[in-house]
C-alpha cells in the first residue's frame, strides 16, 4: 500500500500465497516474490446465506433460490460500506434483488424461481453487487450451484463463501514490474487429541526428570538434544519448558540440563555458549516467565534512548562529523569531541541500566532465581577451581541471551510498537555491546577486539563488579516465600499487566458505568488476568474496571461507524444485568490487532461468551451494519473468540506442547532408535535386554505406542491391537 494523509491509501500491488505452496515447503518458505497488480473482481470476501431447491415433478419442474442475507462483504464505497444486491443467473435468464442501502451486512429474505431446464446441465449462479449511482458496479463475489447436485440432494441451504470471478483470462504482463516482497511464512496444522491421550509420554518426561542425572543412563532430553537439528532446536525446547511449566517441574527440568551439560568435556569460559538444548531451554525459560520482569528493568533506559535521539558513536571509522555541530559558536565538532560526547551519553545510559539491573533482584521471580540458584551452584560444584565461572554461567544468560537482545530489538521483546530509526539503532547496538561486556566479567578481553571501546573501559570495569555483587544477591538463600512455588505443582498465571495503553472512548447511547464516565475521552486502559480497569492517566486513581467473567465478546468495528478502521468493541454484562457496549480507538490497526487478541485470550474460558455479535452501531432506530431494528436481537456476524496473536504471554496449553513434542518425535523414530544404540556401551548394545533396561522399558514403549496412536489418530490401524506395547504400560485400544 502506498499510505495518503488525506486519502484512501493506494494500492501498489499484492503478492498471492495458497496453501498449496506452503504444503510443498513444510519447513515454511524464505525468499522474494513479485508483486502482481490487483483486480477488483478477485478483491472478495464475506459469506451468503441461500436455500436452493428443486420443486415439482417430472416436466414441471422449477428452481427455487431464497436470498436470505449476507455478512462480512468487502467495503466498496468511500463511507466505508457497500450497497449489495443479488443478481441471479440460470439459462440464460436474470433476475436481481433490492439494493440495500450501505450495508455489508445486508438481509433480503427474497425468493426467486426458474423453469428448470432439461437435461439439467446449466449452472446456478449467485452473484453479489455493489451498485453504484455513477459509474459501473463493484463485483462482491459469487456462488455457482450445480443443477445435477441440487436434484440428487433436493435441498441446499447455508451460509456460503462468497468466490472471485475467474472467468477472465490473467495477464501477467505487468508482473514484476511492480517490485517485489520478500517473506517468510510457514504454517503449522496440528491435529491436538483429547491429553489423557498423551499422557504416556507427559508421565515419561516427568518421570525421568524426577528421577534426575543416573549414572549409565541414556535420557530422553540426551537423545532430543543429540537428534534435533539446530533448525528445529528453539521449537522444541519451548515445548519442553512450557509443558514443564504445566506440570510444575521446570526447576527440575532445567536442572537436569545443566547436569547432563556439565557433564560433557567443556571449558569454564565458553560454558553455555553454544546452541544446545539446555541453552535454547533456559533462554526460553526466560522469555516465557520473565518478559514482564524485563520491561520493568529496561523500559525505562530503553524509553530515554528513543526519546533523547542522541547521536552516539565510538568508532572513529563511522563518526559522521556532519551529523553533529556547536550552532552556538558557529563550528563543527571535531572528531575527538564527538566520540567524547558520544562517550559520555553512552556511559550515562549504561550507569542507568545498571543501576535499574542491581535494584531488580528482589523483583526478579522467584522461580527465575531457583533456576539461576541452581545452575549457579552446578557450576561451582564442576569447577572448583574457577569460582569465576559460576557468574560466568549465570550472566551468559542473563545478560548475553535475555538483556543484550532486548535493548538490540525493543519491538520484538515488546517494549517498542516499532523499529528504531538507524541513529537510535546504532546507540542501542552500542549499549547491547556494553551489556554484553559486562556480562563477560572481563571488560578488558572486549577491548582487544574493538580498541576503540578503550574509552568506556572504566565503567565496564566497575560495571562487572556491581554486576558480580547482583549475581551473589540475585541466587542468595532468602526466598521471600517463593522456594515452593514451582515445585510439584503448576505455574499460576502471574498478576501482571497483560496490555495497557490510551483508547478513545466513543460517545454512544449506552449507560453503563464505563461509558457514563469516560464518554469522548482518551484514558488510559491496563489489562490484567481479574479486569479491564481505566483511569485518566497510569499514574492515576482508577475510575471504574470490567471483570474479565463479564467479558461476553471483544470484535472490531465497522469504518463507517465512527470514521476510523481502529475501533474495538468491548460487549459486556453491566452490574445491573443489562448488556452493554464500549467503543474503543486504537492508534493503529497493529495495536487494534494487539488489544483484541490479549482480550480474547483472557476471556478464553468465559462460558457466557457471545456466538453472535454487530459489528456496527445502533443509531437512531436501526444497526448501522444489517439495519435491525431490534437493540437486543442476534448479531448479523459471528465472533471470532480464537483469532489471536501468538505471543510469549500466551496461557500454558501442556496438550498443545505435548502433541508438538510428540510430532517432533514421531519424525525423529528411526534417528531415536540408531542414536541410542551409539550411545549405549558395546558389552551392552549385544545384550538386547540389558540394553532396553539402561533405557527403560518404558522409554522404548511408550514411544512405540505413542508412534502407534499417531496411526490410530490418522485412522491407519484396524480394530486389532497391533501395537507393540508390554501389557504393564498403558494402551488406549486395550
Amino acid at each position: 500500500m502506498d499510505e495518503d494523509a488525506l486519502s484512501r491509501d493506494d494500492i501498489i500491488g499484492k503478492v498471492c500465497i495458497t496453501r498449496d505452496m506452503l504444503a510443498e515447503h513444510p519447513k515454511g518458505y524464505s525468499g522474494w516474490m513479485s508483486l502482481s497488480e490487483v483486480d477488483p473482481d478477485e478483491e472478495v470476501q464475506g459469506e451468503i446465506h441461500l436455500r436452493v431447491q428443486v420443486l415439482g415433478s417430472q416436466g414441471s419442474r422449477r428452481l427455487r433460490c431464497s436470498v436470505l442475507e449476507a455478512r462480512d462483504l468487502a467495503r466498496k464505497d468511500r463511507n466505508g460500506a457497500s450497497d449489495p444486491f443479488v443478481r441471479l443467473r440460470y439459462n440464460g435468464k436474470t433476475q436481481e434483488s433490492t439494493v440495500v442501502k450501505k450495508s455489508c451486512y445486508p438481509r433480503w429474505n427474497e425468493t426467486f424461481e426458474f423453469e428448470l431446464a432439461e437435461p439439467a446441465g446449466e449452472k446456478l449462479c449467485v452473484e453479489v453487487w455493489d451498485w453504484d449511482l455513477v459509474g459501473r458496479n463493484d463485483f462482491l463475489g459469487k456462488v455457482v450451484f450445480s443443477i445435477q447436485g441440487l436434484e440428487a440432494a433436493g435441498q441446499e441451504e447455508g451460509w456460503f463463501r462468497l468466490w472471485p470471478d475467474k472467468s477472465k483470462p490473467t495477464e501477467h504482463e505487468r508482473r514484476g514490474s511492480l517490485g517485489s516482497l520478500q517473506l517468510q511464512v510457514k504454517l503449522r496444522d496440528e491435529t491436538v487429541l483429547p491429553s489423557h491421550c498423551y499422557q504416556p509420554l507427559v508421565q515419561l518426561l516427568c518421570q525421568e526428570v524426577k528421577s534426575g542425572c543416573q549414572d549409565g543412563q541414556v535420557h530422553l532430553v540426551t537423545l532430543l538434544d543429540e537428534t534435533t537439528t539446530a533448525e528445529c532446536r528453539q521449537e522444541v525446547a519451548i515445548s519442553l519448558v512450557k509443558l514443564f511449566l504445566g506440570q510444575g517441574l521446570v526447576k527440575e527440568f532445567l536442572d537436569l540440563l545443566f547436569e547432563l551439560e556439565l557433564a560433557k568435556p567443556c571449558e569454564p569460559n565458553t560454558l553455555f555458549r553454544s546452541n544446545s538444548l539446555a541453552s535454547k531451554s533456559m533462554e526460553s525459560f526466560l522469555k516465557v516467565t520473565g518478559m514482564p520482569y524485563l520491561h520493568f528493568v529496561l523500559g525505562p533506559t530503553i524509553s530515554r534512548v528513543f526519546d533523547e535521539k542522541k547521536y552516539v558513536e565510538l568508532d572513529p571509522g563511522k563518526v559522521e562529523i556532519k551529523d553533529v555541530g556547536c550552532s552556538g559558536l558557529h563550528r563543527v565538532q571535531t572528531e575527538g569531541e564527538v566520540i567524547e560526547q558520544g562517550r559520555q551519553h553512552l556511559q550515562s545510559y549504561l550507569g542507568e541500566l545498571l543501576d535499574a539491573i542491581v535494584r531488580s533482584a528482589p523483583a526478579c521471580p522467584p522461580l527465575i532465581r531457583a533456576a539461576f540458584r541452581q545452575l549457579f551452584q552446578r557450576v561451582g560444584e564442576r569447577f572448583p577451581q574457577h569460582q569465576h565461572a559460576k557468574f560466568v554461567a549465570v550472566t551468559s544468560f542473563l545478560c548475553l541471551r535475555f538483556f543484550s537482545p532486548a535493548v538490540m530489538s525493543p519491538k520484538l521483546f515488546q517494549l517498542r510498537d516499532a523499529h528504531a530509526d538507524a541513529r537510535t539503532s546504532r546507540t542501542l547496538l552500542l549499549l547491547a555491546k556494553a551489556i554484553q561486556l559486562v556480562g563477560n566479567m572481563e571488560p578488558a578481553a572486549g577491548r582487544a577486539k574493538e580498541t576503540w571501546l578503550s574509552p568506556l573501559l572504566p565503567a565496564l570495569q566497575q560495571g562487572t563488579a556491581r554486576m558480580r555483587d547482583f549475581i551473589t544477591r540475585l541466587v542468595g538463600t532468602e526466598e521471600d516465600g517463593g522456594e515452593e512455588e514451582g515445585e510439584g505443582r503448576p505455574l499460576g498465571p502471574p498478576p501482571a499487566v497483560v496490555k495497557e495503553g490510551l483508547l478513545l472512548v466513543h460517545k454512544t447511547r449506552g449507560k453503563g458505568p464505563l461509558l457514563a464516565a469516560a464518554a469522548g475521552k482518551k484514558l488510559h486502559f491496563c489489562l490484567t488476568g481479574e479486569a479491564l480497569g481505566f483511569g485518566k492517566s497510569p499514574s492515576a486513581e482508577r475510575i471504574g474496571a470490567i471483570a474479565l467473567g463479564d467479558i461476553l465478546a471483544a470484535e472490531k468495528v465497522e469504518e463507517k461507524s465512527f470514521g476510523s478502521s481502529h475501533v474495538m468493541q468491548v460487549v459486556y454484562t453491566a452490574p445491573g444485568g443489562q448488556q452493554e457496549t464500549a467503543y474503543l480507538q486504537c492508534k493503529c490497526v497493529n495495536e487494534l490487532n494487539q488489544w483484541l487478541s490479549a482480550l480474547r485470550k483472557v476471556c478464553g474460558n468465559n462460558p457466557r461468551v457471545l456466538r453472535s455479535y454487530h459489528p456496527g452501531v445502533f443509531r437512531g432506530d436501526k444497526w448501522s451494519c444489517c439495519h435491525q431494528r431490534d437493540r437486543t436481537g442476534l448479531g448479523c456476524d459471528r465472533t471470532r473468540h480464537g483469532v489471536t496473536l501468538q505471543d510469549w504471554s500466551d496461557p500454558l496449553d501442556p496438550t498443545v506442547e505435548a502433541q508438538r513434542l510428540f510430532h517432533h518425535l514421531q519424525g525423529l523414530r528411526g534417528t531415536l532408535r540408531e542414536k541410542y544404540w551409539e550411545l549405549l556401551e558395546p558389552e551392552d548394545a549385544q545384550n538386547g535386554p540389558r540394553g532396553e533396561g539402561r533405557f527403560g522399558v518404558g522409554v522404548l514403549g511408550v514411544l512405540l505406542g505413542m508412534f502407534w496412536l499417531g496411526a490410530v489418530a490418522g485412522g491407519a490401524v484396524g480394530s486389532q491391537c497391533p501395537c507393540p506395547l508390554p501389557q504393564t504400560l498403558p494402551c488406549p485400544r486395550r
